[in-house]
This record gives C-alpha cells, structure tokens and sequence, in this order.
C-alpha cells in the first residue's frame, strides 16, 4: 500500500478496541458503510490489529476502496501496557514490509520525560517514509505535552484523549492543540458523558435537527473546532446513522448561524 494522498483525517474514525475476533468484520463493515479513518494499536490484549488489516483489505477489495481514500492510524504500546505472554512485535519483521501509516501514535507517556522522548525520537525517525504523521494518547498534563512538543524534530499532529469531566474536558489541551495545529481525538465520548448525552442542548440540537442524542452529542463535539472522534459502534445501522447524522448537525449549524452560535455557546459553558 502506498501512502494516501493527503492524510485526511476523517470527523469519524471507527475505533476497533476490544473488538476481539469480531474486528475484521466490523472494520469491513465500517469501511462498507462509509468510514474512511480506522484507529488500532499494537496491544493484543486489547486490539486485533491483524485483524483490522485483514478487515481494511476486504472492504477494499470488496467494494473498490481505494488506499489514498483511507486514513490508517495505529498506536505503539511500551511493555508496561502488554501482556508479556501476548506481544505483538516480532523482531524479524521488517519494516519496509510492513503498510504504510498515516498516523503512528505513542500510546501514552512513559514513566519519565527522557523515556517519552527517546521513544518519540524512535517514532520520529519513520517519518515520512513510512508513517505520515505521529501523535501522542492519554496525555493528561499540559506540561507533559507542552515538552514534548518544544523538544520534538517532528512535532505531533494528533493528541487522542478521554474526553470526560474528570479531565475538565481537557480544556487547556485542546486549546494547546488548536493553537498549534493539532487535532484533539476524543475517545470514550458518549460512555463517559451521560450528564452531556441528557443535557438541554444536546436533546434541543436532537429534535431540530431529526438525530438521536448520541449524533447530537457527536456533531456539538466536533463543533468546538480541531476536533475528531473515535467511534467504535458494533451496529451497522449505528455506523450509518452515525456518519449521516454528524453531516446533518454540521449542515444544520451551517444553515442556522443564529441559533448554532447560541447552541454552540452553551454546550462550550457545559465544559467549563
């Protein structure tokens, strides 16, 4: 495979952890139904990421997909995030046999900042011939990024975060991330967020625009500007009403600037 055209990074970008034996299945029907990004990492315990190559080369050859119309994205996982009897990595394996990524991701920092950047300097040295771009998940502490991103030669363009009160929504990251270009990747978006799924907003932005709460919650996320979501459904009919129902909120906030300033206004107060 060759690398895609522009790396374009998809709204929604099906999710394929603890898919199991499911994942070829789902990533096909996923890529069948219309998503064009799949997010995986190198940890067996709890992703099958030879079964999402797997499921990208039958939707490819299935239904005419192209490779430069994809955005592949997968994570390396340090030992401390394996199961040492399950690893993933084989060091016979080369490299240059292996496809071509658009995003590799550090799956969380390491225990200390020199660690994070020899590892990150590893990361760096794929780019760009064989990984596009490179980012950085679970990083929960401003500062923590904010080296990384001095530091680095080749500076990240993803940060892939839970998305939840707890982390005050990571206000400050992403406002780190939109100043400098990134995209923030939220993930546990809908299981973390049931005040925001019951929310005023969310329900009135539901009824206007003919979605369910979930799509409704999806579409005032990406509205808040640099933004992508991990979406890991198992429901075909999920996966469709998920990809049309976020470009209907988007159309709807496009066409209705007056109300969309107000809506978009209070769901940002719900982060604060």
């Amino acid at each position: 495979m060759t690398a895609t055209k522009a790396g374009r990074m998809p709204a929604l970008i099906y999710g394929t952890a603890w898919k199991k034996d499911n994942t070829r299945e789902l990533v096909r029907q996923a890529l069948t139904t219309g998503f064009r990004g799949i997010d995986t990492a190198a940890q067996p315990k709890h992703y099958r990421e030879d079964l999402v190559g797997r499921g990208i080369a039958d939707a490819m050859r299935q239904n005419g997909i192209n490779r430069e119309d994809l955005y592949i994205q997968t994570k390396y996982t340090s030992l401390d995030g394996h199961d040492r009897s399950n690893m993933p990595y084989d060091a016979k394996s080369s490299i240059s046999e292996q496809v071509y990524i658009d995003c590799l991701v550090l799956h969380s920092p390491l225990p200390t900042q020199s660690q994070t950047f020899e590892a990150w300097q590893a990361m760096e040295s794929f780019v760009p011939k064989h990984v596009r771009t490179i980012g950085i998940s679970n990083v929960y502490h401003l500062p923590i990024l904010t080296a990384l991103y001095e530091s680095a030669s080749v500076k990240p363009t993803v940060v892939q975060n839970r998305f939840y009160r707890d982390t005050g929504y990571d206000r400050e990251i992403r406002a780190f991330c939109k100043d400098k270009g990134m995209t923030y990747q939220s993930f546990w978006t809908l299981t973390a967020n049931p005040d925001l799924l019951r929310s005023h907003v969310v329900n009135h932005i539901a009824a206007c625009v003919g979605v369910s709460r979930p799509v409704a919650l999806y579409g005032l996320v990406l509205s808040l500007g640099n933004m992508s979501i991990l979406d890991g459904t198992t429901s075909v009919e999920h996966m469709k009403d998920d990809l049309k129902g976020v470009h209907a909120v988007q159309s709807w906030l496009v066409g209705n600037d007056g109300q969309a300033v107000e809506v978009c206004k209070n769901f940002a107060a719900l982060l604060e």
